[in-house]
């Protein structure tokens, strides 16, 4: 576990967290997103709009389980994905 207050995570490292990803779930507020890394890959700047918050460094929390990358907080996404 890492704390992005003491450790943050800026861009370049961001996008080296998709490495062995192929799905990438995204939540924004009420808003998600699930992106099928192995069917359409997203440029690195749009990537990246999804993943970085205001600072420039990721959106907390960020969970990395297998080859899922789930950025922001939704109780749905975190139930699915991790309890499928």
């Amino acid at each position: 576990m890492r704390s992005a207050t003491k450790e943050p995570v800026d861009a370049q490292a961001a996008l080296e967290l998709l490495n062995g990803v192929t799905e990438l779930f995204v939540a924004k507020g009420k808003k998600s997103l699930h992106i099928d890394l192995r069917t359409e890959r997203p440029s690195d700047d749009d990537l990246l709009k999804l993943m970085l918050g205001r600072s420039g460094t990721l959106r907390a929390p960020t969970l990395k389980s297998g080859k899922r990358l789930i950025v922001g907080f939704n109780a749905d996404i975190l139930k699915d994905t991790l309890l499928g």
